[in-house]
């Protein structure tokens, strides 16, 4: 899978854990695997899983369930694993792209995915090899972000990078708050061959603490701080700052509104 929005490699493993990880994260990753687990499944495929926000969760909600977490950038599951001790014996981190999966038909009971599909660059190929891993009553669980209006801690990332790139400004944070309109995945998902859809829509709020880190997290926590690099003239530091201050102002007296859509949809059988 290439896409450069989705090279999440160098430093961004440890800015996106500790600088977005609290902010955005956290609370969904709560919820997803509350999904999951009410299902009970035995086996559990993770994709996208990043450094490992979810994974956790998974483990703790599923106490005899086996779970194969994966993600398309190693240096990210380098990150998940040190969250995990050697004795812990139901995980196992493996490198996958989610539109090719290396695994065979049938071997989970549950696949969830939080905040990744944007990123992939083929999702309805992504859902076909979802629907082809699960086992027959299988669920495939996701999450996306919702627009930009909706989650202003993303409209305040694409608008920093404009205001400093007034040509050909950094597009990362359009990816992963532009894969939202319900209609279009709803009918992806049936045409994968999945039924049984159920979709909400979650909103939470987080209290701005420390926006320093939200602020390193904003920019250097994702592809966009390669972007920035790749243009020139512009040190990411210099973006940090401007990122904690637009934080200050916006969030002083109010809280952050984030608001995902969570996808749950089952395999026949």
């Amino acid at each position: 899978m290439t896409n450069n929005a989705a090279g999440f490699t160098g430093d961004i493993p440890q800015h996106y854990d500790e600088g977005l990880g609290p902010l955005l994260f956290v609370d969904y990753a709560d919820d997803i695997a509350r999904r999951a687990a009410a299902y009970s499944p035995k086996r559990v495929l993770e994709t996208a899983a990043g450094t490992g926000i979810v994974t956790r969760r998974l483990y703790e909600a599923l106490p005899e369930a086996e779970i194969l977490a994966t993600d398309l950038n190693e240096p990210m599951l380098q990150w998940a694993a040190k969250k995990f001790k050697r004795f812990e014996s139901r995980i196992a981190f493996r490198p996958a792209d989610a539109t090719s999966l290396p695994f065979a038909d049938n071997m989970c009971e549950a696949i969830v995915c939080q905040f990744g599909v944007m990123f992939f660059p083929d999702k309805e190929k992504s859902y076909r090899e979802a629907h082809r891993v699960l086992a027959p009553g299988g669920h495939y669980i996701f999450s996306v972000w919702d627009s930009h209006r909706h989650n202003p801690f993303g409209r305040i990332g694409h608008e920093l990078a404009a205001s400093f790139f007034p040509v050909d400004p950094p597009q990362f944070y359009n990816v992963p708050f532009g894969y939202h309109a319900i209609d279009p995945i709803k009918e992806a998902l049936l045409a994968a061959g999945f039924s049984d859809l159920k979709i909400a829509v979650v909103k939470k709020e987080h209290k701005l603490t420390d926006a320093a880190a939200r602020a390193r997290g904003m920019i250097l926590g994702n592809p966009i701080v390669d972007q920035i690099k790749a243009r020139g003239s512009v040190d990411p530091v210099a973006v940090v700052a401007a990122a904690k201050t637009a934080h200050e102002r916006e969030f002083a007296s109010r809280a952050i509104p984030l608001q995902a859509i969570v996808f749950d949809a089952r395999k026949a059988g």
